[in-house]
């Protein structure tokens, strides 16, 4: 049995290098695992199931290729939180909320994107709870695919000039919150994305011993998370 973790793709059509490399991995790596568990933001955006482009249906084909061999989870991230039904139909992944909890290896786990994390970050956690309303989302998935694009790119634009004014540590986990969802899920291992800080904490206080795995994002370099009855290991590959 095996396990393998990733996050953060960011996935468009202007970063036909980084589609390449999801697809080989898939095809090289992913096979050879029992499970893989897409923790967030696979895409930079998505703005509804009916995108009917081109490079969606590249990905949805690879991923069916891929979940001929391997159980495939996705969990929403802050991209693609309206990644539906219809699209885990076509693929065969199968979507589970966040967070969730496992049992690998007879050992407690805990699996986040890991937005839900950083609650330091007052004006994000105030957007991420209003547009996971269903009004809103029924109100976006309402508009064309164009106005959608348009809203989205927007919504982008603003987040970035927000970024560039927030302090660092703000944009990061809250280490008591990282605490507190350990403490609640009586769990020894979390798994997340989000921040783009890949590491491996070890956590040993108030009576707790944990470990927290942060995977990065695929930019110039791909990662992922390798778990097996040996070990479970942070890794990274480049990406041309």
């Amino acid at each position: 049995m095996a396990y393998c973790f990733i996050s953060d793709l960011h996935l468009h059509e202007g970063r036909q290098d980084l589609k390449r490399a999801f697809f080989s991995f898939l095809e090289e790596k992913v096979t050879k695992a029992d499970k893989l568990y897409i923790l967030g933001d696979l895409f930079e955006t998505w703005i509804g199931d009916d995108d009917n482009s081109p490079f969606v249906a590249e990905v949805i084909d690879a991923l069916q290729k891929a979940n001929d061999s391997t159980d495939i989870f996705f969990m929403h991230g802050n991209r693609d939180f309206l990644l539906g039904k219809d699209f885990s139909s076509l693929t065969g992944m199968q979507i589970i909320t966040d967070p969730s909890y496992e049992k690998m290896f007879n050992q407690p786990v805990l699996l986040m994107h890991g937005d839900l994390l950083c609650v330091d970050d007052v004006d994000y956690q105030e957007f991420r709870n209003t547009s996971r309303t269903p009004q809103w989302k029924d109100d976006f998935l309402s508009k064309s695919l164009s106005e959608r694009k348009e809203i989205a790119q927007n919504l982008r634009e603003i987040s970035k000039q927000a970024t560039g004014k927030k302090r660092e540590e703000i944009m990061d986990v809250s280490q008591e919150e990282v605490i507190k969802v350990i403490k609640e899920h009586s769990v020894s291992l979390l798994i997340h994305g989000h921040t783009h800080r890949p590491n491996t904490h070890e956590i040993a206080t108030d009576n707790l011993s944990a470990k927290r795995i942060v995977l990065g994002d695929w930019d110039k370099h791909g990662w992922y998370i390798w778990m097996d009855s040996n070990s479970c290991e942070l890794r990274k590959f480049s990406i041309f």
